[in-house]
């Protein structure tokens, strides 16, 4: 009976050790932080396109990520992680479990990121290389869309015009957004910002939106100074309303396609091109760029003067000096002339 008693004690301890064992394993691997970060912050785990199971964990693995590999392989499994890899990028943060890393990949619960588009973007070259910069696809994938009249079209939109459909802003997407998906977001942050309150306004000086955004483009090539945006738009709405030749220098450069030039000269004011403002009054045929969200409101809340000439400052502080008069001009451009004269002795008396 003893004998009895003792080996149901032992098979009772046996059991209970196994139970504790078998929760501790369970424990540890669904419960227990198992994911390490550099420095403790988050990162990004990117997985890409046609990437499979062995992929994701070898890149895991080889970052150092995982404190014990083998548990989130036994928990990645459970999760149907194997069969359902999606790509995308995942923030991965310090003391996740391998049940919240599984799952968090084997539902595609991607993490978006900042798509910024700013600075001067002349041409779709460079516009595609802002909009890739981040995502999976690349810059050539991006250009072809660009390229592509078909898919343009859809947006209203043709090569002449199809810079204004880009708004300059920070925009949250996902890492495997498509070049379709992309050009849709862009589309849709464009007409959230076209809105009736600007529709208003570019209708009540007599423009519709392409045409704001073509001004506007000049504007943003002319001054990166905000404060003066509506100056200068102010002087080519003079000129406009009168009929007089835009005569702007930006529209030049663009019309030669030569984005090496800094000052323009006589010979450039005979390219022919309809993008040529000396040889052709009125607006040219499309933006010469993508213009800041500051230019087109500076278009839109344009400044009443009776400026019709300005000039770059001697001071080169970037401002300008605006002028009335043909002759005001003139004596504006001489001091700017002088003063560049001698900052470029100046500058060959340097060693």
């Amino acid at each position: 009976m003893r004998k009895k008693s003792i080996a149901i004690l032992v098979v009772f301890i046996l059991l209970f050790g196994a139970g504790l064992f078998t929760a501790g394993w369970f424990y540890l691997a669904f419960r227990h932080p198992n994911v390490l970060t550099k420095d403790g912050k988050p990162t990004a785990l990117f997985i890409p396109t046609g990437a499979g199971f062995d992929q994701v964990t070898d890149s895991l693995t080889q970052h150092g990520y995982l404190k014990h590999r083998n548990m989130f392989l036994w928990v990645a499994k459970r999760e149907h992680l194997p069969e359902n890899v999606h790509p995308g990028r995942y923030v991965i943060r310090q003391g996740m479990t391998n049940r919240e890393l599984a799952r968090k990949l084997a539902m595609g619960w991607q993490d978006p990121l900042n798509l910024t588009l700013s600075g001067t973007i002349r041409t779709y070259e460079r516009l595609a290389q802002v909009l890739a910069r981040n995502l999976e696809i690349d810059r050539e994938a991006v250009l072809e869309g660009l390229r592509n009249d078909s898919l343009i079209a859809r947006y209203g939109f043709d090569s002449v015009g199809l810079r204004a459909m880009f708004i300059p802003n920070t925009y949250q997407v996902y890492w495997t957004i498509s070049v379709e998906q992309l050009f849709d977001r862009m589309y849709r942050e464009y007409k959230a910002f076209w809105n009736e309150d600007r529709m208003e306004m570019a209708a009540g000086i007599g423009l519709d939106p392409m045409q704001v955004s073509t001004l506007a483009s000049i504007v943003y090539e002319e001054t990166k100074k905000v404060d003066e945006m509506q100056d200068i738009a102010g002087v080519y709405m003079n000129r406009l309303r009168i009929g007089m030749p835009l005569q702007a220098d930006p529209t030049l450069v663009f019309a030669a396609q030569d984005y090496t030039i800094r000052r323009v000269l006589q010979k450039h004011t005979r390219i022919e091109s309809p993008y040529n403002t000396y040889k052709y009054r009125g607006l040219p045929p499309g933006p010469i760029s993508v213009p800041s969200i500051e230019a087109i409101d500076a278009v839109l809340q344009y400044n009443r003067h009776n400026y019709y000439y300005f000039c770059a400052r001697e001071d080169f502080s970037g401002y300008h000096n605006f002028a009335a008069t043909h002759g005001q001009h003139v004596q504006y451009a001489r001091k700017f002339q002088k003063a560049l004269t001698e900052r470029l002795k100046n500058e060959k008396k340097e060693p």
